[in-house]
This record gives structure tokens, sequence and C-alpha cells, in this order.
């Protein structure tokens, strides 16, 4: 089953990120504590995308594809074509230094690759695609 939600990159509209997230994956009886986790990776995968590539411009579009399976893990795309910014290629501070330099920022992508089983970055159709995936149970 595929979903799709197209949405503006103001961070009021992250409620209603999270509120698709949570409504999709609930129809496949994956567990609460499971959707939270997705909830908050890919919460902080759209805010960073909002402020960083959009600059929070409400006019300018991104979309969420999710698709579920019985059996495979599910895949989540963040589409959009803003200013690429590759988690992967990205070198996290040591969690020692980011304490002591008592820095803001730095850990949702440590979080958000935690979270997550796979994160891969491609082009489709002159788009950027953010594709995460999650093997989940289903209750």
């Amino acid at each position: 089953m595929k979903y799709k939600y197209k949405v503006g990159c103001s961070i009021e509209n992250l409620k209603g990120v999270r509120d698709f997230i949570r409504t999709s994956l609930r129809q496949h009886s994956v567990p609460d504590l499971q959707i939270g986790e997705i909830v908050l990776a890919l919460d902080e995968m759209c805010s960073n995308l909002m402020i960083h590539a959009h600059h929070c411009n409400a006019d300018e579009l991104f979309e969420i594809n999710i698709t579920i399976g019985k059996e495979s893990p599910i895949i989540f795309e963040i589409i959009d074509d803003g200013t690429v910014f590759d988690i992967n290629q990205f070198i996290e501070p040591e969690l020692g230094n980011i304490i002591h330099e008592k820095r803001k920022g730095g850990l949702g992508i440590r979080l958000v690759k935690s979270i997550m089983d796979k994160i891969e970055y491609h082009k489709r159709d002159g788009k950027n695609v953010c594709r995460l995936v999650k093997a989940v149970s289903f209750n």
C-alpha cells in the first residue's frame, strides 16, 4: 500500500506530517513504540529540509511517500527540489565534544541514523529523493 502527502516547507506544517505518518502506520498495526521512533526520525529529516534547504518558505513543497508491504520493510521517501544534504556524508561530532562545547544541534542526525535501518539519496525525475528504510514488527 502507498500513501502520499504533499506539504509546504513551513515549520507549522510539521504536525500534519507527524499525523500523516502516524495514521498511515496505524492502519497496518505497527506498534506504537516503533511509530514513535519513526515519527521522531522523519520529523527531524523534514524539519531540517524545511529549514536548511527551503528556508521555511511555505510556497515551496515537498512530498512524503510511504510504501508498506506485508513482509517487507517500510520505505519512506522524502522528495523535493531543494539543496541536497546527504546525512551519510556528514561526519558526526563526538558526543563529548557537543556536550563540552554546549553546542545546539548535531544530535538529530545521530538519532535518525540510529532509528532507521538504511538511508539512501538519489535523483528521480530531476528531484531529490531521500529514502529511509525501517523494518518493523506488525501486530
